[in-house]
């Protein structure tokens, strides 16, 4: 079904895999190096137009477009703001798909929508107002070009599928596109993904994403490059089909996505007003990759990821099979995912030897789509989802898709079988819509089923449980009333409904300042918009307590900063910074404001010892050995030790928050992502590396740690950074951390990226 080569690869004429160069020259008749070769990738030359540094190693690139949702755009458009932002120098959409339930938190959502709307006109941008569409699925219709690039402050940014390499990254990587500086990275790996065969009747494209994720997340082939789709499977999928197994390309945790177009994609722009933005991409006649991943489509069968992360995955057949073992399993990990906070079993949800699931949804970026959505109502057509516990929503990505829907029958066809159809919103996704019952098990085609994303509290002793599915199987699911069901056991007649796109419903109802800014406009601001706090430089010497130790194999951005219920108070980062860690680490609050008090102090001129008690032992060891270590050259925060922390979310609050409560680094063996990483260092927090152990730490939490001499190590660019476990006597140990460009170095050194720009 699938296969990972082992090391790099030659593909021929965009079609003939080859993996050594002796055999591309008996071949081809050419003498071509990996080097020479790997030039002629898609991703490469999409990079080469739009790198500004002349220097293809250490790239820094400027995008076409920018986007983001209502739970991201307020910060970032704070943070220009701070920086100097006059106007906004390329199109630069908001969308409003996030905090769309303007009754959560009083008014405070639709707060956020009018500043929204009066910085986009104020700065020149393009507003999308509540339920019109998903982030995403505007961006495909309206926003993305062949050989172009977009960046956005969602981790789901991905447009591959329709020609645009796309990336999600935290807030203050817009924040510079927005100040006319750019985002620099090295050069990225480029990984083949070669599509051969064609999906079986009742396969869907997340059927396809979950195989490929379910092979590359654990073993980190992706993480960190392009995934560059070809192959002759390519052409036998629609538009539609290419675009759901893209968007969750974001799951294997790679840097961007880009595919081979051809008429289906030229067809899409043209259905959507917008040919002229059509590119025909082919990787050249002897390409390289740094790695492949062969793809057999007509192999895959109907998947499921079960809790608690996209990678967990079965087929479903595996899973009826083999049903006590596979939930045994799930159960298992529950105890490392939730730390024994609740009671966790799933054996009720068998019911007669068979899986009985209580709530069914089709949403977002990825299941919303309109393909998805037709052959979920073929699938149910005539039949219904019973009175039980059972229950089935679907979301349509888009205004256009709904009204599509509703012409062509098939919103009836739903509703008729007892479905709930509702307008294009995220909060499936994250929490904040469908939050099922205690101890309920949720199939969705979304994004991501990490623990609590569906909106449950351990806090309060509520969990539920979400595995992920492809709309067709849901459906399929929800036609046997909630008993687990592949669409390849349905006997369908797809209908094969073709799209017609109404751009009125956007043209008539979006605001598009066409680029021009109204500087007399006047920002709308809530009582619930804050400005960010002041933030110091990075002192001489630093003194951190750990005050959050998490030895999970990885952290999500979810565990770091909750979704759903905080979606209100992204505007409000003192707010905010309440719930940091809260699902995770309920007491991390609390015992970093302890250790702010003492920063805090010195900020006022006062003694910090005077504050903190527990200072005063710690200091005088550390005087022992650094006798001038003290006033006016150190600096006392907080740190957080993870093994593998920051998988998911492109949210720069998990950074963000830990800052503005006085946090100054973070400890991990490595960083899932590298949007993490990044969010980090644009809030002026270390991303430090101990290559030593989870399980044999040399320090644990409680313990402070002294890092002397820090800000010299980051002036003269030193990757080892000696750092002492402060306790009877000072334990040496060794930091990391890691590349690092000029700027990010000067960004920790100026104490975030607002006080980078203000200069």
């Amino acid at each position: 079904m699938i296969k990972l080569f082992d090391n790099g690869v030659y593909l021929l004429n965009g079609t003939e895999i080859v993996e050594h160069a002796e055999e591309v020259k008996a071949k081809t008749g050419q003498e071509v190096s990996p080097a020479e070769a790997a030039k002629n990738t898609m991703a490469y030359n999409i990079l080469a137009d739009h790198n500004t540094s002349g220097n293809m190693d250490r790239l820094q690139i400027k995008f076409d477009k920018l986007t983001s949702h209502d739970i991201t755009f307020v910060g970032i458009i704070q943070t220009a703001r701070a920086s100097g932002l006059e106007k906004f120098p390329i199109p630069y959409v908001l969308t409003n798909c996030h905090n769309s339930l303007c009754a959560v938190g009083g008014t405070i959502n639709e707060d956020d929508h009018m500043f929204g709307l009066t910085c986009a006109k104020k700065y020149g941008g393009v507003y999308v107002p509540p339920h019109q569409a998903v982030i995403h699925q505007f961006a495909r219709e309206m926003l993305a070009g062949g050989g172009k690039m977009i960046l956005g402050s969602d981790s789901h940014t991905r447009y591959g599928a329709l020609g645009t390499m796309a990336m999600g990254e935290g807030g203050p990587e817009l924040v510079k596109q927005l100040l006319n500086k750019t985002y620099d990275i090295k050069m990225p790996g480029v990984i083949g993904i070669y599509l051969d065969g064609e999906p079986m009747k009742g396969v869907g494209p997340q059927d396809v994403a979950l195989a490929i994720i379910g092979a590359t997340f654990g073993n980190g082939y992706v993480n960190n490059k392009v995934m560059e789709f070809v192959g002759p499977g390519v052409e036998k999928l629609s538009a539609d089909f290419r675009i759901g197994i893209d968007v969750m390309t974001t799951e294997t945790t790679c840097l961007s996505s880009i595919w081979k177009t051809d008429e289906k994609i030229k067809e899409f722009y043209d259905i959507h007003g917008r040919v002229e933005e059509y590119k025909e991409l082919n990787p050249g006649a002897v390409a390289y990759y740094d790695g492949m991943v062969y793809v057999n489509l007509s192999e895959i069968k109907p998947m499921i990821a079960m809790p608690f992360h996209p990678s967990n995955v079965y087929t479903i057949d595996e899973v009826n099979a083999n049903l006590k073992d596979v939930l045994h399993d799930v159960e298992q990990k529950a105890l490392v995912s939730l730390d024994g906070a609740v009671d966790y079993s799933l054996q009720s949800k068998i019911v007669d030897g068979r899986l009985y699931v209580d709530q069914g949804i089709i949403a977002g970026c990825a299941g919303g789509g309109f393909e998805n959505i037709c052959a979920a109502a073929d699938i149910i057509r005539g039949k219904y989802i019973g009175f039980d516990e059972f229950t089935f929503s679907v979301y349509p990505a888009s205004t256009p898709i709904y009204m599509e829907l509703v012409k062509n029958g098939a919103v009836a066809d739903l509703m008729a079988a007892g479905t709930i159809v509702k307008t294009a919103f995220c909060g499936p996704c994250f929490g904040a819509g469908d939050t099922p019952a205690n101890n309920a098990f949720s199939i969705r085609h979304s994004t991501r089923n990490f623990p609590n994303r569906e909106g449950s509290k351990l806090q309060s002793g509520q969990i539920a449980s979400v595995a992920l599915m492809d709309a067709r199987s849901i459906a399929a699911t929800a036609a046997n009333k909630g008993f687990l069901t592949p669409a390849t056991d349905m006997d369908v007649e797809y209908k094969g409904r073709k799209y017609h796109f109404d751009q009125n419903i956007y043209a008539n109802r979006v605001f598009d300042s066409k680029g021009v800014a109204d500087p007399s406009v006047e920002i709308k601001f809530g009582p619930n918009i804050k400005d960010w706090p002041a933030m110091a430089a990075l002192p001489e010497n630093l003194l951190l307590k750990v005050v959050s130790e998490i030895h999970d194999p990885v952290t999500t951005t979810d565990e770091l900063i909750p979704s759903g219920e905080t979606s209100s108070y992204r505007s409000n980062p003192l707010g905010l910074a309440e719930f940091a860690l809260s699902r995770k680490d309920p007491a991390y609050v609390g015992r970093a404001k302890e250790v702010q008090k003492a920063e805090k102090a010195i900020e006022a001129g006062q003694c910090p010892l005077d504050v903190l008690e527990e200072l005063k032992p710690v200091m005088a060891k550390v005087r022992e050995t650094y006798p001038e270590a003290g006033e006016g050259n150190l600096g006392i925060g907080s740190t957080i030790f993870a093994v593998k922390p920051g998988d998911g979310s492109a949210r720069e609050q998990a950074a963000s928050c830990q800052k503005v409560l006085g946090g100054w680094a973070n400890i991990a063996n490595e960083y899932a992502t590298k949007r993490y990483r990044s969010n980090l260092i644009n809030w002026g927090m270390l991303p430090f590396i101990t290559e030593e152990s989870h399980e044999n730490l040399s320090f644990k939490n409680g313990d402070y740690i002294f890092v002397p001499e820090i800000k010299k190590a980051i002036e003269e660019k030193a990757s080892d950074i000696k750092a002492y476990v402060v306790g009877d006597e000072l334990k040496e140990i060794q930091l990391k951390l890691g590349d690092m460009t000029d700027a990010e170095r000067e960004i920790i050194l100026k104490g975030c990226l607002i006080n980078y720009y203000r200069g």
